[in-house]
């Protein structure tokens, strides 16, 4: 199943992956049934579920800093049966990855400043083939991993969609959008090492 509504997580303050966002980073993921999969900065873990999902037998490791957050990933975890297979790691990445198994997809949702060193640690445990999903708010964020991207030469093909999802809403007789904030989903596969 692909495309869990909102509505069935667990969400508390912490932030949470939009069902059409998380359908298409899944999606771009291409995740086996025995993927491993990193989610970092995994928020509620609606990725984190989802990627399990797609792999039942897999692997998810979700990092998360907040322990609010980490909190709601078990509770999630618990509630769409995936426990076993879901692993939490609280901490600020790339803290926690060092001692990660290879990954064949590697979801990053939120980096708290530290994207280059995250994706540099993703990079050291990704298989050939794998791939790096990343989703964005600011261009300032999408700008700094085009740029890691295009420092890697050939190691990684990527492209870049940029989404936006508007919500009708009932305002009296009539039914009006209301717009959610754009989003852009980076794609990156590796070819090769980075020598």
């Amino acid at each position: 199943m692909l495309g869990i509504p909102d509505s069935e997580f667990h969400r508390g303050d912490a932030p949470m992956t939009k069902e059409e966002v998380r359908i298409l980073t899944i999606a771009k993921a291409r995740i086996e049934p025995d993927a491993v999969v990193y989610d970092i900065g995994a928020g509620t873990g609606s990725l984190t579920i989802e990627a399990a999902l797609q792999a039942p037998k897999g692997e998810v490791y979700a990092i998360e800093r907040k322990p609010e957050a980490v909190a709601l990933i078990h509770e999630n975890a618990d509630v769409f049966g995936v426990a076993g297979r879901v692993h939490v790691i609280e901490a600020e990445a790339p803290d926690g990855m060092d001692a990660l198994p290879p990954a064949d997809a590697v979801l990053i949702g939120g980096s708290g400043s530290h994207l280059a060193d995250i994706l540099a640690a993703a990079d050291e445990r990704l298989r050939t083939g794998g791939r790096i999903v990343m989703n964005f708010i600011t261009i300032q964020t999408l700008a700094a991993a085009i740029a890691w991207l295009r420092a890697q030469k050939a190691a990684y093909t990527y492209e870049t969609i940029q989404i936006q999802v508007s919500r009708l809403r009932q305002v009296g007789p009539y039914d009006m959008a209301k717009a959610e904030n754009p989003i852009y989903i980076v794609t990156a596969e590796k070819k090769a090492d980075i020598a």
